[in-house]
């Protein structure tokens, strides 16, 4: 069986790129605090 594909919404993905944006972090680092 394969794996349900997650949708995330878009306030969570603003979250996101608000954050990348304000820190000094890696979308890696963003990514795995988030665990996407």
């Amino acid at each position: 069986m394969s794996k349900k594909r997650t949708n995330y919404s878009s306030a969570f993905k603003a979250k996101l790129v608000l954050e990348l944006l304000q820190n000094e972090s890696t979308l890696a680092q963003i990514a795995s605090k988030h665990n996407i």
